[in-house]
């Protein structure tokens, strides 16, 4: 097993806003431009620049969806360029964001392991920016010393204005339009974060403010923010026209070979003792005592969940389905797998079969082994589940109908 060694850049995403100026009715960085987020297309230029501890700063409720897309996209990188020892996905790292920029800012700086020397803070918006412009910032910082913001020339003409009056003309010559990444020394943004005493709008206007030296890189045209509607269609036309973006399957070596099918294993328990009736194996039983949980207790889907993640490596049901996402509370079995459906389809991979044991004194699968067979894999696209049941002969907790106990095993092929 390859070890992958600790990079000496670490690259803050700032994923959290809100969004609310586009009106997607979403965070934004998770608002898609063709068929992918905002997010997935800012990390493809992360991970295709210089190597780096990969920080995603999200909002809580989303982490898990921050981390499925930025292991599919380190997936994606190093099937096109590996590392030379290593996988990039063993250095993304998803922290949940603050109330403000600057506290997104300062939990993915917490984030940063100790051997970091030069850190860049990107915000997600900025989805287009290309690799170039990373390693020209690094290589700024380790040159200067100082912190450096990639800039782009004001071409417009610009007007000072009270109301709707002209006051006056601004000269643009001295004016320049800042981007990011903009890259600094560790101790240098570290500092200048302690010292904070009010909120900048920008990472160089708050080490600027700490007496720190600011200096600047060209920028790129394709680095504008995405803020608005329009600026959303123009990042669509743009990805649209120039297909600069496309990469190689995540799953498929540069010689073309798939990669070989992975199977994972799951576990879940649930007591009796919630709100309302059974449900288990995607079925409601009538007459029996519910399970407790935050989504409807059913340990067979649960356990199905998690072993299709586990083969993906996409986390597992916490990751996803934790009690901080409450679109999932009362939710049952089709909600859960229909997602983790769309999730492994993301990362590159369909569903082979899933085996899954059931273990509980009741209700008793006999009469609807079939029918829950059918339930599942329905929800699954039509993938075949089979379920089996047993008890434990009166030991532990589900001999002693307590609670419910279900194991599975999935097997995943590459899409």
């Amino acid at each position: 097993m390859s070890i992958t060694p600790t990079p000496r850049v670490g690259i803050v995403v700032v994923a959290a806003g809100s969004g609310e100026r586009l009106g997607a009715g979403a965070p934004k960085a998770f608002v898609g431009i063709d068929d992918h987020s905002i997010l997935n297309h800012a990390l493809r230029g992360v991970f295709r620049g210089p190597v780096a501890q990969v920080v995603v700063v999200a909002p809580a409720e989303r982490a898990g969806d921050a981390l499925t897309e930025a292991l599919a996209v380190a997936d994606r990188t190093d099937a096109a360029a590996p590392l030379p020892s290593g996988r990039r996905r063993d250095l993304v790292h998803v922290v949940a964001g603050a109330a403000t920029r600057q506290g997104s800012v300062a939990a993915g700086l917490g984030a940063l392991w100790a051997g970091i020397e030069v850190v860049l803070v990107h915000d997600a918006a900025r989805a287009l920016t290309p690799p170039e412009v990373f390693e020209r910032v690094v290589a700024a910082v380790d040159e200067t010393g100082a912190g450096v913001v990639p800039v782009l020339p004001v071409v417009d003409t610009l007007k000072r204005v009270a109301g709707s009056d002209v006051v006056e003309a601004v000269d643009r010559a001295p004016l320049a339009a800042a981007q990011t990444p903009q890259g600094f020394p560790r101790d240098v943004l570290d500092a200048a974060y302690r010292a904070a005493a009010a909120e900048f709008t920008d990472d160089t206007a708050l080490v600027a403010a700490a007496g720190g030296r600011i200096t600047t890189v060209p920028g790129h045209a394709s680095a504008f923010k995405i803020t608005t509607p329009a600026d959303l269609e123009r990042a669509r036309s743009l990805v649209q026209d120039a297909g600069a973006y496309v990469q190689p399957h995540p799953h498929t070596s540069l010689a073309g070979a798939p990669a070989a099918p992975r199977v994972g294993i799951g576990t879940d328990v649930h007591a009796f003792g919630g709100e309302g009736e059974l449900w288990l194996a995607g079925l409601r039983w009538p007459g029996e005592p519910a399970l407790s949980g935050h989504s409807d207790g059913d340990a067979v889907a649960h356990a199905i969940v998690d072993a299709l993640l586990a083969a993906a490596g996409l986390g597992d049901i916490g990751t996803h389905f934790g009690v901080d996402r409450p679109e999932f509370a009362g939710a049952h079995a089709s909600a859960f797998l229909r997602r983790t459906l769309g999730l492994l389809g993301e990362a590159g991979w369909r569903v082979g079969n899933v085996s899954v044991q059931v273990q509980a004194g009741r209700p008793r699968f006999a009469a609807r082994r079939a029918e829950a067979e059918r339930t599942l894999s329905d929800a699954l696209g039509g993938a075949p589940v089979s379920v089996s049941a047993t008890t434990t002969d009166g030991l532990g907790f589900t001999g002693r109908t307590e609670g419910v106990a279900a194991f599975a095993v999935a097997l995943l092929i590459p899409a």
